[in-house]
């Protein structure tokens, strides 16, 4: 079955070190959602942009590599019978709502 990667891009990462669980109860639902229905491969929370640290080839950065309103704030992969159910997966996620949206990418090989 084919895989898909959803990025999820929003004004910043809710997932900061200290977090509350009451924070975090949105988009760990939206996860434990996406778990119980079987497509939900892996998932990985990224920590906000202040955290970030960019590479180029003069040096290292403070900051995320790209300067933009929003940033990518975690990724998951999911498994859908096809384009389509992916994309109707990746409307359930809470970061649609608002300035926030996720893009969704056909995973072409890996590990």
């Amino acid at each position: 079955m084919p895989q898909y990667a959803v990025l999820i891009y929003t004004d910043d990462s809710a997932h900061a070190l200290d977090a509350s669980d009451e924070q975090l109860a949105e988009p760990n639902a939206h996860g434990d959602e996406l778990a119980q229905s079987g497509a939900l491969r892996a998932a990985y929370a990224f920590t906000p942009r202040s955290l970030a640290r960019s590479v180029r080839v003069d040096g290292v950065r403070n900051g995320p590599f790209v300067d933009s309103a929003q940033v990518v704030a975690g990724v998951y992969v999911i498994e859908a019978d096809d384009e389509d159910a992916a994309l109707a997966i990746a409307a359930t996620n809470p970061a649609i709502r608002g300035d926030g949206g996720v893009e969704v990418r056909l995973i072409h090989s890996g590990t």
